[in-house]
């Protein structure tokens, strides 16, 4: 494969920054196979935005003779108090992570942050003291928004070391490009601009579209875009407004015919969005199924040409839904059926 053609895997759906997109062009001239990672806290369930969308953009970079790493952020995770900070859980829940994205990216290679710190030792304390040397703590309480938390919140102090240690995991880790939802961005620019000054290797950040959730989407004026990307994304916080990849049919069929829908209406369409970002990544058509009295069934090879019919109120959103669910079943039923026995036991 040429270097257009990686670079093209890299930008497609559902990645929506590349910075620099210049710089990944020039990176895979000189390197066959570069070191990528993405790194996830660990904490309740995997749904459709978090193993799916993030899994479909690292096998883009399977594709593209990357190496892949998917980071389980353990430590990250006992910091920002997941799964009770519960040990016992947290190992329990590393494995069906671990599973999980090698079922769904073969070829990806799983690190845990414990092995990692026990593998750098020392070197990786004196750099997270060389790197906080230049952040400001005003600097981080403004990054917390990467966890979920602002400055606002009560913390303890160990939750302020979460965006230093985030971005020194990517030197350890010695990765060419950092990859991330659109809600890590913050720490990442932090990345891009501390990094030259300790004359570390700065990496390429590549930031994926975040799945929102079903419900009707937040329209506070209060928070800004990035805080957005964090209010509004698909969360196993909000079981309903997410599709597990344990559902089984008739809760998808469920969820999505709940699923806020409005005729007309595209902008902040979570079941468009299940259509743009999941099923089309996974089929080349998308038929709709309707009785002959309201014209019948109808087939879509791109969701451009799908959203201009809803917009001009060709389709129904009864109709759209019964369709995304099947779709949508059909998507997750072999990932459903794995973890058949695989499943962890607790929440």
């Amino acid at each position: 494969m040429d270097v257009q053609g990686r670079v093209d895997l890299v930008t497609m759906c559902p990645t929506e920054e590349i910075v620099k997109i210049e710089e990944l062009t020039e990176l895979f001239k000189v390197n066959s196979s570069p070191k990528h990672y993405i790194g996830l806290e660990i904490s309740g369930k995997l749904h459709l935005g978090s193993l799916l969308i993030t899994g479909f953009k690292i096998n883009d970079f399977i594709k593209a003779n990357v190496n892949t790493t998917v980071f389980l952020a353990d430590w990250h995770s006992y910091i920002n108090n997941k799964l009770g900070s519960s040990w016992e859980k947290i190992g329990l829940m590393s494995k069906y992570y671990s599973d999980a994205f090698k079922f769904f990216c073969p070829g990806v290679k799983i690190v845990t942050g414990s092995e990692l710190y026990t593998r750098s030792g020392v070197e990786y304390c004196e750099d997270l003291i060389r790197f906080s040397k230049h952040l400001s703590l005003a600097r981080v309480s403004r990054a917390l928004t990467i966890m979920g938390r602002t400055e606002k919140d009560a913390l303890d102090l160990s939750q302020l070391f979460y965006p230093p240690m985030q971005s020194v995991d990517i030197k350890a880790l010695g990765v060419d490009i950092a990859h991330a939802g659109m809600d890590q961005r913050k720490i990442h620019m932090i990345v891009r601009e501390v990094f030259p000054k300790l004359k570390w290797k700065v990496p390429i950040m590549v930031h994926h579209h975040l799945l929102p959730g079903l419900s009707e989407p937040t329209t506070l004026e209060s928070i800004n875009s990035e805080q957005k990307h964090v209010v509004g994304k698909m969360s196993k916080s909000k079981p309903a407004s997410a599709i597990s990849i344990h559902d089984n049919e008739k809760i998808i069929q469920d969820k999505v015919l709940k699923a806020y829908c409005p005729m007309d209406t595209i902008e902040g369409n979570p079941v468009l969005e299940l259509v743009r970002y999941i099923i089309f990544h996974e089929f080349s058509q998308f038929t709709i199924e309707r009785s002959k009295s309201h014209g019948g069934n109808i087939t879509y090879y791109s969701s451009k040409d799908l959203i201009t019919d809803f917009r001009s109120k060709e389709i129904h959103p009864l109709d759209l839904k019964n369709a995304v669910a099947i779709y949508i079943n059909k998507i997750v039923e072999p990932i459903r059926n794995y973890f058949v026995d695989r499943e962890p036991k607790f929440d």
